[in-house]
């Protein structure tokens, strides 16, 4: 149905304690991104239809597809913006270094080293060793720019 997993995502973060960081839904955010991926394309195909073959009758489905669009967007946001204060407060409270049960539920990215690049500080002050094939699971905004770099790539399982 339209726009159910991205309500989905805003009503799981509903239903967690304040004050408490539920697990990334990736899964359920890459769904929602590939819904709207989709109602975009089918969008785009009826709009070219529409004024090619001068089909008026397609104008209230383009704009239904368009609504849900703009919903999933704003879900998304809402979830991401829900998150992003969670852990702002969290962060407040705890300092710069979370609890591990706290990381385990912000996202990460398993990623395979290529080569041998030495050691590589964490934001939490942790070391670790990157040697070629070796696998680590590194918060994805730290490790974007050795990927640009061809020093890691993720694993996708």
């Amino acid at each position: 149905m339209f726009c159910e997993k991205a309500m989905e995502l805003v009503r799981e973060l509903h239903r967690a304690p304040e004050g408490q960081l539920p697990a990334f839904n990736e899964d359920g955010l890459r769904q929602v991104l590939e819904e709207m991926k989709a109602l975009y394309e089918q969008n785009q195909s009826d709009v070219n239809e529409a004024k090619s073959g001068g089909r008026s009758d397609l104008i209230p489905t383009i704009k239904f597809r368009h609504c849900s669009l703009l919903r999933n967007r704003r879900c998304t946001i809402a979830y991401l913006y829900d998150r992003l204060l969670r852990i702002r407060a969290l962060r407040w409270e705890y300092g710069s270094v979370l609890p591990n049960a706290l990381r385990f539920h912000m996202s990460a990215e398993e990623v395979r080293c290529l080569k041998d690049y030495g050691e590589f500080e964490v934001d939490d002050g942790t070391s670790v060793l990157l040697k070629k094939n070796s696998q680590h699971f590194l918060p994805r905004w730290k490790c974007e720019q050795l990927i640009r770099q061809g020093v890691l790539e993720h694993v996708l399982s």
